[in-house]
């Protein structure tokens, strides 16, 4: 039976936690590499309070993220991602992404300089999917 674009994008969120999130400075755009963590097609990543990112996000909150390439060439699916971000300092939103994974940055889910920017995309595009055309993504059913 045939995967649906969701389907298809619900496993490339579940088995991809590193891609990239772009924003934009003085109208030039700006990548890094970052951790996501899936909820729903909700994105979450942590960053420091005093990072370039978070005084661009400030500015323009709009993102757009690449995740799942593998390297391995024609037919390795990803995803492109286009999506508003919240920063939040609030404790209850840092409790729920913090894992042990991030004590190398921060003193735990209280640490004063972590943040979380919780991305809501706007629109999800399934693209390199075995010459197909690039889908768009149902994300908000079900």
């Amino acid at each position: 039976m045939a995967k649906t674009p969701r389907q298809i994008a619900e496993k490339i969120l579940d088995e991809n936690m590193v891609g990239t999130m772009a924003t934009i400075e003085g109208n030039k755009p700006h990548s890094r590499y970052m951790t996501f963590f899936n909820n729903n097609f909700i994105l979450y990543t942590v960053t420091s309070k005093d990072t370039h990112k978070v005084e661009e996000l400030s500015k323009n909150p709009y993102t757009h993220i690449l995740l799942g390439y593998d390297g391995k060439g024609f037919g390795d699916s990803f995803l492109e991602i286009e999506g508003k971000v919240e920063i939040s300092s609030e404790d209850s939103m840092r409790e729920k992404v913090w894992n042990n994974e991030l004590s190398p940055w921060f003193d735990g889910p209280h640490d004063p300089k972590m943040v979380v920017l919780k991305v809501t995309p706007s629109q999800i595009r399934l693209m390199n999917t075995k010459g197909e055309d690039p889908k768009i993504v149902d994300f908000k059913s079900e």
